[in-house]
């Protein structure tokens, strides 16, 4: 049955495959066949853009480790084709690539107005050798970010009145101010974190990559083999016991006049279901979609008053493209935090569809931001309210599908949540409007310890992009830490502490990561990829390093926009 159904699927070409999705299509590649995802945009229940990231690419590392086997299956019905040998993937449109619109089997381009508006192309017309895909040229302009040989070897024009660009690594010292324009600095910073990655990674060619995605799938089965998926109610039978216990801890102590203490308890039990939504999330606690999202819903709406879909609409982007300036809203924080040189450039934000705007409020806050951090990291949870209800508000969920009524429980969990916590506590049982503040401070800062423990994973990890080119395990590698931590701990930690291997297998259960770890370490040593860990300490060391370093980069451009002011 699978030959005849594989039979069926026409053998489609790079170039058939790139004037699909030059026409608008949103096509990827899953498992060697070609999808074509058009219909299932707005019934995404991760979102929207989570797809759009894998126009073009092959993406069966990305979708096997996000989704659930059932959904697997389902996705059989937009097969449209399949392809042979290993694909290579084009930057996708919505990170800048560029796409040649299909011609004619002569050379000659077809009708343009039926080219605009044909939503099916007649398969026959796409027939070209085999050999074509092997020499198709690049379907974008050359860029120093993701060309790398090019790049390193193409020196830049002097505009008129500037001083000369260099590109050689940048040097920190003050006499070597003038030898940089503005641009050229921040192209120099580009390329000096690219070569230091490809000094430190695996290199990208083809057979390489091609080997530690061969290892990273076996994993993946081994894994699978040893049970690693199935989840351990009995630990969760333990979390809800600690729930109940601060629960309880929040309204005795309400009752007995004590708020702060109440206030710290509401904020240790906020602490401590983040980490069960974050699993529900992942569908890691029944593996079955509605269940887990009820879940996570009831964790997140009802109890802590944030939205599950906005941020399972988030987090799915920024499994796929983490730590990419551009595309990765977990590291979006102008203008308060800022952790590459590369948002000095005013970037656009293709997440959150704006551009980051690197004005004068933004340089005097990221002039301190190492300093400022964790105070910054206090109030994250007001900013989480916000993107909550944007998302709510302006209905960025699906509002079809098999997610359709994923927000009206939303909005019912909202609805609850401001009714107990707003009114029910703040309201009646708290008397005066300073005691009021207070509790609110203390609740919500009690929320900083997860906030820093997402930032330590991510924000002292490598930010360049090595292009489409790196297999999807290397890239979360290299992107991404551990932390280490003693086992009685990890309660504290939530499983937050072995991201690393949550970002190569989202959908293993929390409580079964550190017994991943070994197997996680052995392939790494296997394929040569580094793995990093750091204690709790360590990582926090980094992570300021990095944003006093930015910090650091800062002054240096602003200095070298001086020198160039003088000049002209």
């Amino acid at each position: 049955m699978v030959v005849s159904k594989t039979r069926l699927c026409p053998l489609f070409t790079r170039r058939h495959i790139e004037g699909m999705i030059a026409e608008g299509h949103s096509i990827t590649i899953v498992n060697q066949y070609v999808l074509k995802m058009d219909g299932w945009l707005k019934f995404h229940p991760g979102g929207d853009k989570a797809i759009m990231h894998m126009v073009g690419r092959d993406a069966t590392d990305e979708v096997t480790a996000l989704h659930s086997p059932k959904a697997m299956d389902q996705m059989i019905r937009y097969r449209i084709g399949r392809i042979e040998g290993r694909w290579k993937n084009f930057i996708p449109p919505i990170q800048g690539g560029h796409f040649r619109l299909p011609t004619a089997v002569d050379g000659t381009d077809a009708n343009q107005d039926e080219r605009a508006h044909s939503t099916k192309p007649d398969a026959a017309a796409w027939c070209e050798p085999a050999s074509f895909s092997s020499s198709v040229p690049s379907s974008r302009d050359t860029s120093p970010v993701f060309d790398v040989d090019k790049s390193f070897r193409r020196r830049r024009g002097t505009a008129p009145g500037s001083c000369p660009t260099s590109t050689t690594s940048v040097s920190t010292e003050e006499d070597g101010m003038h030898e940089l324009t503005p641009m050229g600095f921040l192209d120099a910073e580009t390329r000096k974190a690219i070569n230091l990655d490809l000094d430190q990674y695996p290199p990208l060619d083809s057979e390489t990559q091609a080997n530690i995605i061969r290892k990273y799938r076996q994993l993946h089965e081994r894994i699978k083999a040893e049970g690693l998926y199935d989840c351990n109610y009995s630990s969760y039978a333990i979390e809800v016991s600690r729930y109940c216990l601060l629960m309880f801890g929040v309204l005795f102590f309400l009752r007995c006049g004590w708020y702060v203490t109440s206030a710290a308890c509401l904020g240790a039990l906020w602490h401590q279901l983040v980490f069960t939504a974050h699993d529900a999330g992942h569908m890691g606690i029944t593996h079955d979609f509605h269940i887990d999202t009820c879940i996570g819903i009831f964790a997140a709406n009802f109890i802590g008053g944030l939205s599950i879909g906005w941020w399972k609409r988030s987090h799915n982007v920024h499994h796929i493209v983490t730590n990419s300036p551009e595309h990765d809203p977990d590291i979006e924080h102008m203008p308060f935090l800022a952790v590459s040189h590369r948002f000095f450039g005013d970037l656009y934000s293709t997440y959150y569809e704006r551009l980051m705007k690197y004005d004068a409020f933004a340089k005097v806050l990221l002039s301190v931001q190492s300093r400022m951090f964790y105070i910054i990291m206090l109030f994250g949870r007001f900013n989480l309210y916000v993107l909550s209800w944007d998302h709510l508000i302006f209905r960025r969920g699906p509002r079809k599908g098999p997610a359709w009524w994923h927000w009206w429980l939303e909005v019912a969990g909202q609805v609850f949540f401001w009714t107990w916590f707003g009114y029910g506590v703040l309201y009646r049982c708290i008397p005066t409007a300073w005691y009021r503040v207070i509790y609110v401070l203390v609740s919500h800062m009690l929320q900083a310890p997860v906030h820093i423990q997402i930032t330590l994973s991510h924000f002292a990890m490598s930010t360049a992009d090595l292009g489409p080119d790196e297999s999807f395990p290397q890239r979360m590698l290299r992107t991404t830490m551990d932390i280490d931590c003693p086992t009685w701990l990890d309660f504290f930690h939530g499983g937050l502490q072995f991201q690393a291997i949550h970002h190569l297998y989202p959908r293993l259960p929390r409580h079964n990561l550190r017994r991943t770890q070994k197997l996680v370490q052995e392939f790494c040593n296997d394929v040569g990829i580094p793995y990093a860990l750091y204690g709790f300490v360590d990582s926090n060391k980094e992570v300021i390093g990095r944003l006093a370093e930015v910090s650091r980069q800062a002054a240096i451009l602003a200095e070298c926009q001086r020198v160039v002011a003088g000049d002209t």
